[in-house]
């Protein structure tokens, strides 16, 4: 196949709003590429290099730019060859020879192959197509139902994998993927409840109320003696946490997997600040503060897989392995002592609670309303999309946010409102220095910013608004925190924000 397929491609996805014209033209070239193609294709149109970070900037790319060629003559085998030589190009002579297979496949490549390369190797696609679209376009490809391929998806982490086993073995090699010890899966997420009272009653008593902490998601992988730990985007944190590794091995079981969260306690055993656990996460070694798990699933246990079991069945495998660790839980209460729950909770420094149905299965990576959160505010995170320059004590500090919910279909982020409230000091300061690395263009009073950023937004509501593109607008909001730990893919949705109009429903993310 011809590499200028894919481009013209991905600009027939970016040049259209609608998912389904989005999926068919993402299955139609799947389905023309040759079995060894598909997953680097995917790979690319999901905005992925298969061989990892190259380590070149947008700067080098653009100052190396020769002249383009004028006809297209690169196939998608020879791109990737370039890239895999690119990747492993390293010690002495190595600039040279990286410059030299940079300038030989940017020359070879036409003027929009080559804005293509740029949009790839700096990780700004922006065409439109996040993953739901590309899944739904391999299961189109394949022919094969959407939900067999996400699962499949869940549990592999991967899409170019799991297109290439569905088109060379359809739904039987799909069926293959299992929970893996050791491979992380996509975690379950959850909806905002839009009341207490409301989603005790509506999942019918039997439920698991559990703390809502304040702190980060964690997926514990254990077999035998080796332990991997995972973040909600499926990072690879294990050397980086050496007093959550140890623990997990003084479990009593031989292979383990558990969903949770952990954070950091100040000496009166209330959590400390969300951004003081995430510091951990960069970390290369030990620090004086150390972080304490707190589990609230069980995945898998001693060879047993437990996803598709009751929540009822996996809490008490928890309860077996890691009772002391167990996040604080009430089962089958009523609604009175759910709420009872709910002030202790925020009294002992956390968000809320969470409420689930003891009969749900756990369905990685996918939103519904069988695990619902209760908070006293509402929450959303969002993507800062621009920053002003702040005057009187703000002058020379990047301060009001433009803020933007995540497209579903795959689109530019979508602006809903602005804040400058709850910003601090520090906080400005760090704006300020960081927000550059970001910009993608500027004027005399805003910098604008690629969709990198989320920021966690509280507020009292949302109204109909025709200020914004989306319709709605922003009610009194304010900074929490920044959340490192997700990513604009992750971003709650224009329909999640809409959610929040008096008299709508919801169908946020946890």
């Amino acid at each position: 196949m011809l590499f200028a397929e894919v481009v013209s491609t991905s600009a027939a996805v970016a040049g259209t709003r609608s998912r389904k014209s989005k999926s068919a033209a993402l299955a139609a070239l799947i389905e023309a590429c040759a079995p060894d193609e598909v997953p680097i294709v995917v790979a690319w149109l999901s905005g992925e290099v298969p061989q990892g970070r190259l380590g070149i900037g947008w700067r080098t790319l653009v100052d190396a730019r020769p002249e383009p060629s004028a006809t297209a003559s690169w196939t998608v085998a020879d791109v990737n060859q370039l890239l895999a030589e690119l990747a492993v190009t390293s010690g002495a002579g190595s600039v040279a020879r990286r410059k030299e297979l940079l300038t030989r496949l940017m020359s070879g490549a036409t003027d929009d192959e080559q804005t293509f390369l740029i949009r790839l190797l700096t990780g700004d696609m922006r065409q439109g197509a996040g993953e739901g679209v590309m899944t739904d376009a391999i299961a189109v490809a394949a022919g094969l139902p959407v939900d067999v391929v996400r699962r499949a998806f869940m549990l592999s982490g991967e899409l170019p994998v799991t297109a290439a086993a569905a088109i060379s073995g359809g739904a039987a090699a799909l069926q293959e993927f299992a929970l893996q010890v050791g491979r992380p899966i996509r975690p379950m997420l959850a909806s905002p409840a839009t009341s207490l009272a409301d989603a005790h009653t509506a999942l019918g008593g039997a439920v698991s109320v559990e703390y809502k902490l304040d702190g980060a998601r964690i997926q514990v992988h254990r077999k035998g003696e080796d332990v991997s730990i995972y973040t909600r985007t499926l990072n690879d944190i294990t050397d980086r946490v050496p007093e959550l590794v140890a623990l997990i091995r003084e479990l009593p079981c031989e292979s383990v997997v558990l969903d949770g969260e952990t954070l950091a306690l100040n000496d009166s055993g209330r959590p400390r600040p969300f951004q003081e656990t995430m510091s951990r996460f960069g970390a290369t070694s030990k620090r004086e503060l150390l972080l304490q798990p707190y589990f609230f699933d069980c995945l898998h246990l001693d060879g047993a897989d437990l996803l598709d079991e009751p929540l009822s069945g996996r809490l008490e495998a928890l309860d077996r392995v890691a009772s002391r660790h167990r996040i604080p839980s009430l089962v089958a209460p009523d609604l009175e002592a759910t709420e009872m729950h709910l002030e202790a909770a925020l009294s002992a420094g956390h968000e809320g609670i969470m409420i689930k149905s003891l009969d749900s299965v756990y369905a990685a990576g996918r939103r519904g309303k069988t695990w619902q959160k209760v908070k006293p505010e509402h929450t959303l995170d969002l993507v800062v999309l621009g920053a002003e320059w702040g005057y009187g004590r703000r002058t020379g500090f990047l301060s009001n946010l433009h803020l933007g919910a995540r497209d579903p279909d795959g689109g530019d982020a979508i602006m809903v409102g602005k804040t400058f409230k709850g910003l601090t000091d520090e906080l400005l300061r760090w704006q300020t220095d960081e927000f550059p690395k970001h910009e993608r263009d500027r004027d005399d009073h805003t910098v604008y910013l690629e969709p990198d950023l989320v920021v966690e937004i509280e507020l009292d509501g949302v109204q109909v608004s025709s200020r914004y593109p989306g319709g709605v607008a922003l009610r009194f909001a304010r900074v929490l925190r920044y959340r490192p730990d997700k990513t604009a893919a992750q971003a709650d949705s224009i329909d999640a924000v809409r959610s929040l109009l008096p008299g709508a429903g919801s169908t946020d993310q946890m």
